[in-house]
């Protein structure tokens, strides 16, 4: 059963609409999937309450469990705790932020605000995410994402140095920007190795950190 909290739909850069990249989740053996369209104050009133709907229609007719959130990215780095607040005063159920990835020119203090920030809950691709980084995300109960998304995905195997030493909790996740992304068969098993992670950690991930994950955000 598969747990993936960062997706995309044709509402930021995706190519589904949110309903149709559920169906497929639901196709695929999903348990559980986040609709995370990329957001700030330009778009974040509109994505909140469409995907809220779709989310809603999903879980009424199919099991799964869909979860509407939105993906604060390149905003200003010290906006982000008054922006993740504004999100899920509007009922976003998840808050991530886009992180310090190296194929992008990611504002730095990003990574930093993310992780010391009420009202985020998981930091994805943090890139050359430092130990700083990583205690403080431990600290403040801020899931760091190991992704399988191209480019994003280079720096996993630092992500999973950092965060081990710091006592991070990890989620794999996909970035999906099509169905065609999505997890199939054992691959979020083997972007997980792929990262560095041993047999252990990985059970952890897929018994314990998903559920608790889910617990955090209230749904």
């Amino acid at each position: 059963m598969v747990y993936d909290f960062h997706t995309h739909t044709f509402l930021s850069d995706g190519i589904n609409s949110p309903i149709e990249l559920i169906r497929f989740a639901v196709a695929a053996g999903y348990k559980c999937i986040a609709i995370t369209d990329h957001a700030s104050y330009s778009n974040l009133d509109y994505l909140i309450e469409k995907v809220k709907k779709d989310c809603k229609l999903a879980e009424d007719y199919w099991d799964i469990t869909a979860i509407p959130g939105v993906e604060l990215t390149n905003v200003p780095a010290k906006s982000i705790n008054d922006m993740a607040k504004y999100a899920k005063d509007l009922g976003a159920k998840l808050v991530v932020v886009h992180g310090e990835t190296i194929v992008e020119e990611v504002e730095a203090g990003t990574n930093w605000e993310a992780v010391n920030s009420r009202y985020v809950d998981l930091l994805a691709h943090p890139g050359l995410f430092s130990q700083r980084e990583a205690k403080a995300a431990a600290k403040n109960d801020i899931y760091v994402e190991i992704t399988s998304r191209v480019g994003h995905s280079l720096t996993n195997g630092i992500v999973v140095k950092s965060g081990r030493e710091a006592g991070v909790k990890f989620l794999i996740n996909s970035d999906s920007h099509s169905h065609k992304d999505l997890f199939l068969n054992d691959s979020q098993e083997k972007i997980a190795k792929g990262a560095g992670l041993e047999a252990d950690e990985i059970r952890d991930i897929f018994s314990k950190n998903n559920k608790d994950f889910l617990a955090k955000i209230g749904h």
